[in-house]
């Protein structure tokens, strides 16, 4: 592929800068040596699951397009697979069987978004016309597409290119670095920018180098937890810290730093909707543009932090082993995540 695909990135973007037809995007600054530091800061061997359970937060209140994961059971000679009886159709055999099938939506719980996610509309042939484009210029109807089935219900989605098989490849297994909004700033909802984001690194001494992981910690996702599959919107959106996607001052750190990726434990790592820009014509999602987008930064989001925050705090230490592959489903836009933190 030649740089036809576009004839002029995005200002603040990176296309082009690992190869015109890079998929990874800033997951290629986690390379073998970042990986070994990241190993190097094992000092205790435990372990911490990253992961909400996967049936939270419960309901579609968050979102009204994600629903819970529905398992059934599969079937077998005709009938249900679930405590099937193998002597019922060999009466030589004691097993009993089961199997299961789920029906998932990929960003319903915790999860990586894929680059697919967020794409804009963007002038990239230079001709005057804004096309539907995602990071490195691929484009929607062409590289994210959907498969026509006999009916609506069986259309499928497929990213061509930018899938999450991609980063499920790569590994994903660096060095995570906490930044723990929670104890700096309290449980309420508070919109961080870049003089807030530094005050917590400068008090914290928190160090954030390139190809890190940056994880930061609100309460969003214990407060989740503590709801028990029945979320409260109304306290849910008055908690924990949403990083401010309109301060410029803080996009342009998330560029300089070399961070590999970005995790929180909220809901959208970034306040959404975002704050207004009167009658300027913007992004909702301006965090999700600029690392989605522009930089080929994966998010993570819904995040189980809370304990591993407390934990690192307690030691005196805010780095650590992050293993976080998502699935490797191929066309894949966003894939749920069982992270594992070492310390």
């Amino acid at each position: 592929m030649t740089k036809s695909r576009w004839e002029r990135r995005p200002d603040g973007s990176n296309w082009g800068d690992f190869g015109v037809d890079d998929q990874l995007g800033r997951l290629n600054l986690l390379t073998p040596e970042r990986t070994r530091a990241a190993v190097a800061e094992v000092r205790e061997g435990k372990s911490f699951c990253l992961s909400l359970p996967l049936d939270l937060p419960g309901g579609n209140i968050l979102n009204p397009n994600r629903h819970p994961p529905q398992l059934s059971p599969t079937r077998r000679h005709g009938r249900l697979g679930l405590n099937f009886r193998l002597a019922d159709v060999d009466p030589l055999r004691t097993d009993v069987l089961s199997d299961d099938v789920a029906i998932l939506h990929l960003q319903y719980s915790t999860q990586w978004d894929g680059l697919a996610h967020v794409g804009a509309m963007f002038d990239v042939l230079d001709d005057g016309v804004p096309r539907p484009v995602y990071y490195n210029g691929f484009a929607a109807g062409e590289d994210i597409v959907l498969i026509d089935g006999c009916d609506e219900s069986q259309v499928e989605s497929r990213a061509l290119a930018l899938g999450i098989e991609h980063m499920a490849a790569k590994g994903v297994q660096g060095r995570g670095v906490m930044i723990d909004l929670l104890a700096n700033f309290g449980a309420g909802r508070r919109l961080i920018g870049l003089s807030d984001l530094e005050y917590v690194l400068a008090k914290d001494g928190v160090t954030v180098e390139e190809g890190d992981i940056v994880c930061l910690h609100t309460g969003f996702a214990d407060a989740v937890l503590g709801m028990q599959g029945s979320p409260d919107i109304a306290v849910l959106e008055q908690t924990g810290c949403v990083l401010d996607g309109r301060d410029s001052g803080l996009l342009q750190w998330i560029t300089d730093s070399g961070v590999a990726a970005i995790v929180a434990d909220n809901y959208a790592v970034e306040a959404y909707p975002a704050r207004g820009l009167g009658d300027v014509c913007c992004s909702a999602l301006p965090l999700h543009e600029h690392c989605l987008f522009k930089q080929g930064i994966h998010l993570g989001e819904l995040w189980h932090l809370g304990p591993l925050a407390n934990h690192l705090r307690r030691q005196g230490h805010s780095r650590f082993l992050l293993t976080a592959p998502p699935l490797r489903l191929p066309g894949a836009i966003a894939s749920p995540v069982t992270p594992i933190a070492t310390v």
